[in-house]
């Protein structure tokens, strides 16, 4: 397992996320920035468990904003940017059903927690990554995680998906990652078994 990680600061121009007015919004920021400062990548995923894990046991609300679902997708929107580029906060809704596809994190430490509904989470691994640019991927475990459930990647352990189990309830995950995450790789599948073909993709925020 890899104990460093890419803490990239793209794009500094981007627009910040909203004012985190809310108290517990401000607290949760202020832990991360003392978390983000442990010696090592484990270290320091492990402490942002740790503070999500507790805040959203507490009762972690991230508002109504980061509560509405898209129709043609789940939302990914900016909820902090760190200043100085040690990390980033991104709130993800989930409709109904709405999925990833199986994708990479760029090289970039995450740490996800469930605030609210149920997600199905199933990691990977790269087996093979062929010149002809086929990709070949086994499924290493699938779970579901519901709320207070958080679990992290450390690059090069970063692939996988991630899906709204319910038919019905609305999902909402927080995502901290170790910089900003403009960019992934998706991999789409092919007719063979475990062969994937990889697609770059370039992230945006909603709203």
């Amino acid at each position: 397992m890899s104990e460093t990680a890419t803490l990239p600061s793209r794009h500094p121009s981007a627009p910040a996320a909203p004012p985190t007015a809310l108290p517990a919004h401000a607290a949760l920021i202020a832990a991360l920035s003392r978390a983000v400062e442990a010696d090592g990548v484990r270290a320091i995923t492990s402490r942002v468990q740790h503070e999500l894990e507790s805040r959203i046991a507490a009762g972690l609300d991230l508002g109504e904003r980061f509560r509405r679902p898209r129709p043609d997708g789940y939302a990914r929107r900016l909820f902090h940017r760190d200043p100085a580029g040690r990390f980033s906060v991104v709130a993800m809704t989930w409709g109904p059903g709405q999925a990833t596809p199986l994708h990479d994190h760029a090289g970039i430490w995450c740490v996800e927690g469930v605030v609210e509904g149920t997600l199905e989470v199933a990691r990977y691994e790269l087996l093979a990554a062929g010149a002809d640019g086929v990709h070949r991927f086994a499924e290493r475990g699938r779970t579901t995680a519901g709320v207070g459930s958080s679990g992290a990647l450390i690059p090069p352990f970063e692939y996988h998906t991630l899906a709204n189990s319910s038919d019905q309830a609305v999902a909402i995950t927080l995502h901290v990652y170790g910089g900003d995450m403009d960019r992934c790789s998706a991999f789409e599948p092919l007719g063979e078994a475990g062969a994937y073909r990889r697609v770059e993709k370039t992230l945006s925020f909603h709203d």
